[in-house]
């Protein structure tokens, strides 16, 4: 018994991290849990698929793998910052049960680790206009800026999966 307690006081009260990966779309700061991306590549050539909404960009071949690529600007209805034209792109590859996606970000994302409490819900009016759409996990604040922290399992619908599985 004795010991229990001796070992508890010598472990400081460490807070729990969270490691995102953040990238920018529009001109937003947006996060996602590193245990969400499998890897981040430069985005290879897309080959257009039809009847898929505007928002999946096609197919890529990631490293053996048929992926659908999909453009979360597009996808969330972003307005892109005008002036620089289309140059490099990255896609963020993300690995669910039932599928794998990749998500095109225009520019490196960054690898940011924060502390959770520094991570507050998203207010609650915007929850309850987006009740289908509660693939906001929170907003992070890191020194002066917001990063938006998404949930990449919870950007597509359940008809979407069905959808790009078909």
């Amino acid at each position: 018994m004795e010991s229990q307690s001796v070992r508890d006081k010598k472990e400081p009260n460490v807070e729990e991290r969270v490691h995102l990966i953040v990238f920018k779309l529009g001109s937003e700061e947006y996060g996602v849990r590193i245990d969400q991306v499998k890897e981040v590549t430069i985005t290879p050539e897309i080959t257009r698929m039809p009847k898929t909404p505007s928002f999946i960009k096609g197919v890529s071949n990631i490293r053996g793998d048929i992926i659908a690529i999909m453009d979360l600007e597009e996808r969330f209805r972003i307005e892109r910052p005008s002036g620089n034209p289309e140059q490099h792109t990255y896609t963020l590859v993300m690995e669910a049960k039932d599928y794998t996606m990749g998500f095109i970000v225009k520019e490196v994302p960054q690898s940011l680790t924060l502390p959770v409490s520094s991570i507050d819900k998203a207010p609650s009016f915007i929850q309850d206009l987006n009740i289908n759409e509660n693939f906001i996990e929170g907003i992070g604040k890191h020194e002066d800026r917001l990063i938006i922290v998404l949930d990449m399992y919870k950007i597509l619908t359940s008809d979407e999966i069905l959808q790009l599985k078909s």
